[in-house]
């Protein structure tokens, strides 16, 4: 039996170890490749997300200063009461299924006021004999409107790229003032309307992440609990008129996110 050359021996040794060196060069790649195609945050990630849910803001509105008799009650507290509203939340995963979120907003109002004019109607007189009518003061106003809230989430992987629940906790607040002051005689000073939110929710929804960047969301609260105090102070020198309230809801604030990662 005819042994082969040994220049074809030593040739087929160096092609079997180029063939090793290139099949360990390539393992890397596919790895990275497989890991790229794996869609979904990782630590040190940025989200900002459109929200779609009930309005949780407070207000109470200054009463008017020239009344004999005043009364109150807590504004209502029950997500099915408020009207939707579009928000915004922001997103930082501190780790790589854990997820800090941010969210609130604020508005400031001015309305100016104006002294009352005086008309000429006096006793006796009746409408349509030529006499002006009273034009009454224009309050001046100041409205101050915000809330906040924060939250942890922790999110899960499935069998579904891309597919990711995520339960959590959420503490809100939300405050509303209106000061008022009429340019008019009959008025005791400036009137005040205050009232204020203080939350707590489990939450749980869940993210599907279309690209590595884009994702759409849903959200409930299992549970939550929402404390309420509204007062008013409608004339200078006397204490609050207040109320408040207890409030449990149980899968309340469904909400919906559009939103981008980076």
């Amino acid at each position: 039996m005819r042994r082969p050359p040994p220049h074809i021996s030593i040739n087929k040794e160096n092609n079997m170890r180029i063939h090793k060196l290139l099949l360990l060069a390539a393992l890397p790649l596919v790895g990275l490749t497989a890991q790229a195609q794996e869609k979904g945050p990782q630590k040190g990630d940025f989200t900002v997300a459109a929200t779609v849910s009930y309005n949780s803001s407070v207000m109470k509105n200054a009463a008017a200063g020239n009344q004999t008799s005043y009364s109150v009650a807590a504004a209502s507290t029950n997500f099915s009461d408020q009207k939707l509203s579009v928000g915004i939340e922001g997103g930082w995963f501190f780790l790589d299924l854990w997820k800090l979120n941010l969210g609130g907003g604020m508005n400031i109002s001015k309305h100016p006021g104006y002294s009352g004019v005086p008309g000429t109607y006096g006793d006796g007189d009746e409408i349509g004999d030529g006499s002006i009518p009273d034009y009454a003061a224009v309050a001046d106003q100041n409205f101050l409107q915000f809330n906040v809230y924060t939250g942890v989430d922790r999110y899960f992987k499935t069998k579904t790229d891309g597919l990711m629940p995520y339960v959590g906790l959420r503490v809100g607040y939300a405050y509303g003032r209106n000061l008022s002051q009429t340019d008019d005689e009959t008025y005791m000073g400036r009137s005040v309307g205050e009232a204020f939110n203080v939350r707590g929710a489990i939450t749980a929804g869940v993210d599907y992440f279309f690209t590595d960047a884009f994702f759409i969301g849903a959200q409930v609260d299992p549970f939550a609990y929402t404390y309420n105090r509204t007062l008013i102070k409608p004339q200078e020198g006397l204490s609050n008129l207040d109320a408040n309230s207890h409030n449990f809801t149980i899968l309340a604030a469904p909400t919906i996110k559009i939103g981008f990662k980076f």
